[in-house]
């Protein structure tokens, strides 16, 4: 999911006449299910600009192309990510939602044990132009494994390590660092005199969660087993947590005020406007440009990895698969028209159009061949994504999983800050007690 659009925002915006905002219910619209002229669609898109309004801006030209092209109208409704699953979960549970919607990625599997969303089968992926159109990276996080997808890729994203060019030729620094320890060293010579090695959002809960994946998965850590029970306390999660919070905790290279960073941008803006020389996260262009950094200023790089010195069992995984799925609520009655409406969405001249407004990747391969997604930094992510990326557990209780680990590092994160050894007891310690809250039903 897209960090910069981390906003707690719901909003409905009225647009052009052929794009009426609203907030109608699945099955509230007419003309049945044949797809044709004179039907309205509800769709539920995710935050993925710098505001709800970059968003009503993005997206008007393309659904009003669409009901040019079809007849079927579009009701428009952006909701920002801090309020988007909890009113998914609130529509899975009265019935009552949209025809079409956005998800986060790593929600798929969740969301599909609710039974609420039309599974992706292989006749309804013709209907939309047939799996091979996507990239498999990106399919590979549409839902559990041996079943249907439960949607699929509008948007693909993964993580890279950014840094400040002027800052390391400053400190002396010839190239990115490609292992923890050289990450911890640079960031040394980095932070002085209010100046930091790298920005963080401590207080963001999906954000924690994703690093918190990956830096496990890199000691050889899983926090589900094979069976889907959680695993959460085990050494090596407990290891690749540390490192991360160690940024904070002992190696003083992160800004103890990030721990209070939690809406998604603040460590994007830090990072821009020459407070910290690095950050990890995803596609951020779009954003620094906002923000008056030019691409000329920064560069981009794989997320480090841990040392050859690490615990037994490290795998090659530098980031999640990150990304937007677009799902069909089962009990629509505009079953042909959504599917259409999510075969234009993932059309090659679409995909081109929206990837390019919101600086993420194309879901289909075809899209690549536009200049705009050629470039050095796009190139990284691409590779990112198909050599060693690696999709969030793909079991029913995602989601709570996001939100107990998530909370558990928000902790670990303020111990941090406000001086309080961060060991592998006290790290223990948060996993239990979020292992608990997810046994417990979140």
């Amino acid at each position: 999911m897209r960090r910069s659009a981390l906003l707690a925002l719901a909003v409905c915006s009225t647009a052009t006449a052929l794009l009426a905002t609203g907030c109608s219910s699945s099955g509230s619209t007419t003309g049945g299910g044949s797809g044709g002229s004179g039907q309205t669609l509800t769709y539920w898109a995710s935050d993925q600009g710098s505001s709800i309004a970059d968003d009503v801006q993005v997206l008007t030209p393309e659904l009003n192309a669409f009901t040019k092209q079809t007849g079927i109208k579009v009701h428009l409704e952006v909701i920002g990510w801090n309020d988007l699953l909890n009113r998914i979960m609130a529509a899975v549970s009265s019935g009552q939602g949209p025809d079409v919607l956005n998800i986060g990625n790593t929600w798929s599997a969740s969301l599909q044990a609710t039974g609420a969303f039309l599974p992706f089968s292989s006749d309804v992926m013709q209907q939309i132009g047939g799996s091979s159109r996507f990239l498999p990276g990106a399919l590979a996080a549409t839902g559990a494994p041996g079943k249907p997808p439960v949607g699929v890729p509008i948007y693909s994203m993964a993580y890279a390590l950014y840094y400040n060019k002027a800052m390391f030729k400053a400190a002396g620094i010839a190239n990115p660092p490609t292992t923890w320890s050289q990450f911890v060293a640079d960031g040394t010579k980095l932070t002085k005199s209010g100046q930091w090695g790298v920005s963080v959002e401590g207080a963001q809960t999906p954000e924690n969660a994703h690093h918190a994946f990956t830096f496990a998965a890199q000691q050889g850590g899983s926090f589900f087993d094979s069976s889907g029970k959680p695993t959460f306390d085990t050494p090596q999660n407990i290891a690749g947590i540390k490192t991360y919070i160690d940024f904070m905790a002992a190696d003083k290279i992160a800004n103890p005020s990030d721990a209070e960073y939690s809406n998604g941008t603040e460590a994007v803006k830090d990072f821009a406007t020459g407070k910290a020389a690095m950050m990890l996260w995803q596609d951020a262009g779009q954003d620094l440009t906002n923000y008056g950094m030019s691409p000329s200023q920064y560069g981009v790089v794989p997320v480090p990895f841990a040392d050859t010195s690490a615990p037994s069992g490290p795998t090659h995984v530098d980031s999640i698969v990150a990304g937007i799925n677009m799902s069909v609520f089962a009990n629509t009655k505009n079953k042909d028209a959504a599917l259409k409406f999510v075969k234009f969405m993932t059309s090659q001249p679409t995909q081109i159009a929206l990837n390019k407004s919101y600086g993420s990747l194309p879901s289909v391969s075809d899209a690549y061949t536009d200049p705009a997604f050629q470039t050095a930094t796009v190139k990284v992510f691409q590779n990112v994504l198909a050599s060693s990326a690696a999709p969030m557990p793909a079991v029913a209780t995602e989601s709570q999983f996001e939100t107990v680990i998530g909370a558990a590092l928000k902790n670990l994160f303020a111990d941090a800050a406000s001086g309080k050894p961060v060991t592998d007891q006290s790290i223990a310690a948060q996993l239990d007690q979020a292992q608990q809250q997810l046994q417990a039903g979140g």
